[in-house]
C-alpha cells in the first residue's frame, strides 16, 4: 500500500483540508498520514477562527511520520504563514520527498484568508521549487503570476511564469472561468488540456483539496504526472457531480462520488423494474404506440444518453399487457434518453419519462387533470436537425422548455411524414411517471375549458 502524507489545515466542517484529503487517499487505496498546520473553526458559510500550529510542532509531526513510516508522495494545503512554509519546505527536503504536490491554498470559497499576504514570497521561493506539481486555481495563479487571467492564452502565460519559479509541472485549474471546467497542465515544454462539462452547483467546498490529494495518490501509485492529473480530474468530476447539499452555504464535494455513482446505478435499475411491474399489473396495453414504448430513468446529473437506463428492445404491447424484451440497462435507448437529458438541462430533478400513444382524448384528459400540457410542431423542425439521427426529440423538447417556466407533465406532438404522433410523460422518477400513466389508463372524452399550449 502506498503512503501519502497530507500537510494541511483541519476543517471542522469536514469538507476540506485534512479531512477531505484523508477520505480521498483512503478511497483511492492509499494509506493516508497527516501533519496539521492549522486548526480552523469553520462551516459551509464561513471560517470563524484560525489557530496556527507552532512551527516547531509542525516539524515534530513531519519528522515523526517521515523518519518511521516514510512517504511515497506528499501534498501541501493550507500553510497559513511564513514559519509554517519554511519548516515544511525544510523537512520535506531533509527527508528526500520527491513527489510533492503543492496546492497553494490562499483563501476559502467564501473569501476568508487562509494564507497571509506576507507568506506569499516564502511560498514562491521555498516551496514551489520543490513541487513536482503545483495546482493553483485562477485566483491563486493571478496572485502568483501577478497578472489577470480571463482567457486560455493568459492562463498559459501565467503557467509559464509559475513554472519559472521552479515547479516541474503547473496545473492551472479553470473552474472559475466561463465555459467547460478546463484545466491546463504545463511541463515546461507542452500544454495538456483536461476538460469536463461544467456542473452547475454551489456545492464545491473542498474541491481543490480533493483534486490535489487525488493527484498525489496517483503519483504515489506510479502514474506519471499527465496520467495522474487525468485520473484525478475524473475523480473530482464525480465528487462535484455527487456533492453534498449540506449546511446553509457551500456544501462539500463528495469524494465518495465514484462509489455513489455505482450505488445510484443500482437504484436507477431497481426503480425501473418496480415501475415496469406496476405497468404490467395494469391493463395499459392500449397506451403503447406502434413504435412501442420505453420507460427511462437517468442518473443524477446525467450528461449523455449513456447515463440513462431504459429497456432494450422497448416495452411491447401484448393484448392489454406490457411486456419487456429484457431488463433495464444503461444506454439502451436513444430516443427517451434524449428527452430526459434535455429536460434535465432545465431541471435536474426531472429524471424520468415514458412515451405513450397519442390521442386527442388523452391530451384532453391530461388537461382535465390540471396537468401542464405542452407540444411542439414537427413541421417547424429545421432540415439540418431532421437529417441527424436522434436530434429530433432533443430539438422538440428544447423548443418547448426554452419557452416555459417549469417542467410540463407531458409534451406531445402530432407527428409528421413517417413520424408517429406521440405523448411523452415526464416525472422526477419512474414512480411519478407511472402514477401519471395509470391516471390515463382509461382515456375518455372530457369537457375541457383550458386551451392547448
Amino acid at each position: 500500500m502506498k503512503r501519502i502524507l497530507t500537510i494541511a489545515g483541519s476543517d471542522s466542517g469536514g469538507g476540506a483540508g485534512i479531512q477531505a484529503d484523508l477520505k480521498t487517499i483512503a478511497l483511492l487505496g492509499g494509506f493516508g498520514m497527516s501533519v496539521l498546520t492549522a486548526l480552523t473553526a469553520q462551516n459551509t458559510e464561513e471560517v470563524r477562527a484560525i489557530h496556527g500550529v507552532p512551527p516547531d510542532f509542525i516539524a515534530q509531526q513531519l519528522d515523526a511520520v517521515l523518519s518511521d513510516i516514510g512517504a511515497d508522495a506528499a501534498k501541501t494545503g493550507m500553510l497559513f504563514d511564513t514559519p509554517a512554509i519554511e519548516v515544511v519546505a525544510d523537512r520535506l527536503a531533509a527527508h528526500g520527498i520527491e513527489k510533492v504536490v503543492v496546492d497553494p491554498v490562499m483563501a476559502a470559497k467564501g473569501g476568508d484568508v487562509l494564507l497571509v499576504e506576507q507568506a506569499r514570497e516564502a511560498l514562491v521561493k521555498q516551496l514551489i521549487p520543490k513541487a513536482m506539481v503545483v495546482t493553483p486555481n485562477i485566483h491563486e495563479a493571478e496572485v502568483l503570476s501577478r497578472m489577470s487571467i480571463s482567457t486560455d492564452d493568459e492562463a498559459c502565460d501565467a503557467a509559464r511564469i509559475i513554472h519559472a519559479m521552479g515547479a516541474r509541472h503547473v496545473l492551472i485549474k479553470g473552474g472559475h472561468l466561463e465555459g467547460p471546467a478546463k484545466d491546463l497542465l504545463y511541463n515546461g515544454k507542452e500544454f495538456f488540456e483536461f476538460s469536463k462539462p461544467r456542473i452547475h452547483t454551489p456545492h464545491t467546498h473542498g474541491t481543490g483539496c480533493v483534486y490535489s490529494a487525488a493527484i498525489a495518490t496517483y503519483l504515489a501509485m506510479g502514474s506519471e504526472v499527465r496520467k495522474a492529473v487525468e485520473r484525478a480530474k475524473e475523480f473530482i468530476h464525480s465528487a462535484i457531480r455527487f456533492a453534498f447539499p449540506l449546511g446553509k452555504g457551500r456544501g462539500p464535494a463528495n469524494p465518495y462520488g465514484r462509489f455513489a455513482y455505482e450505488q445510484a446505478k443500482y437504484c436507477v435499475l431497481e426503480a425501473l423494474k418496480a415501475g415496469l411491474a406496476r405497468l404490467q399489473q395494469a391493463a395499459v396495453g392500449h397506451l403503447v404506440p406502434e413504435v412501442q414504448s420505453n420507460l427511462g430513468y437517468a442518473l443524477p446529473f446525467a450528461e449523455t444518453p449513456t447515463d440513462v437506463a431504459a429497456f432494450p428492445g422497448r416495452l411491447v404491447r401484448l393484448g392489454e399487457k406490457i411486456v419487456a424484451v429484457a431488463g433495464p440497462a444503461f444506454g439502451a435507448s436513444s430516443h427517451i434518453a434524449a428527452v430526459i437529458v434535455t429536460v434535465m438541462r432545465h431541471d435536474q430533478q426531472f429524471r424520468s419519462a415514458i412515451n405513450i400513444r397519442f390521442s386527442e382524448e388523452a391530451v384532453k384528459q391530461c388537461l382535465a387533470l390540471g396537468w401542464k400540457v405542452c407540444s411542439f410542431d414537427r413541421a417547424l423542425e429545421p432540415k439540418g436537425v431532421k437529417e441527424q439521427e436522434g436530434r429530433s426529440l432533443e430539438w422538440g423538447t428544447e423548443s418547448v422548455l426554452s419557452k416555459e417556466t417549469g417542467i410540463p407533465d407531458i409534451i406531445f406532438d402530432r407527428g409528421d411524414v413517417g413520424k408517429e404522433p406521440m405523448i411523452r410523460v415526464l416525472g422526477r422518477d419512474p414512480e411519478e411517471v407511472v402514477d401519471k400513466v395509470l391516471k390515463l389508463k382509461e382515456p375518455q372524452l372530457l369537457n375541457v375549458t383550458n386551451g392547448l399550449r
